[in-house]
């Protein structure tokens, strides 16, 4: 069980069982047991598509709603920026504690990988933006005479 906490300041706990796996299932036809499955694969498809991971979140969570006394709008609507990204690792560690414990190191390795897969290309692209000479770009662009690529985003 992995735990984060939401903009309201509710506390949340993310728990990958065969239970909560069939009711993700049953409500988005998304099968968390076969990661590796589609095209691309879901794995690719959680880590790019915010709103198909934040589907898949309310899901998992859904049990507790109750709980907070919250409707899945609520959930939703506390669900910011920095609460995705603390709601996304939490996933992404109880995925691959799950895949750990049933002894499919295989499916344990992928999402251990795209959990670092997603941090790496956010920090290369974070880099090449860095780098860009936006001044050039749009005196550029005001001129039409555009400079040439490798002029303002330096290769990497």
């Amino acid at each position: 069980m992995k735990t984060f906490n939401d903009a309201a300041g509710r506390t949340w706990t993310i728990t990958l069982t065969l239970g909560t796996a069939m009711h993700v299932k049953t409500k988005l036809e998304i099968d968390l047991l076969q990661p590796e499955a589609g095209e691309p694969p879901l794995l690719t498809r959680l880590g790019t598509d915010e709103m198909l991971l934040g589907e898949v979140l309310c899901a998992l969570l859904e049990s507790q709603f109750e709980a907070h006394k919250v409707t899945d709008a609520d959930v939703r609507n506390a669900f910011d920026g920095k609460t995705l990204l603390a709601a996304q690792k939490a996933f992404y560690e109880e995925l691959t504690d799950f895949f750990q414990s049933r002894g499919r190191m295989d499916r344990a390795k992928a999402v251990a990988a795209q959990a670092r897969l997603i941090e790496k290309a956010t920090a290369a692209v974070e880099t090449k933006i860095d780098t860009m000479d936006l001044d050039r770009l749009v005196d550029g662009a005001l001129s039409g005479n555009w400079p040439e690529p490798s002029a303002s985003t330096p290769e990497t």
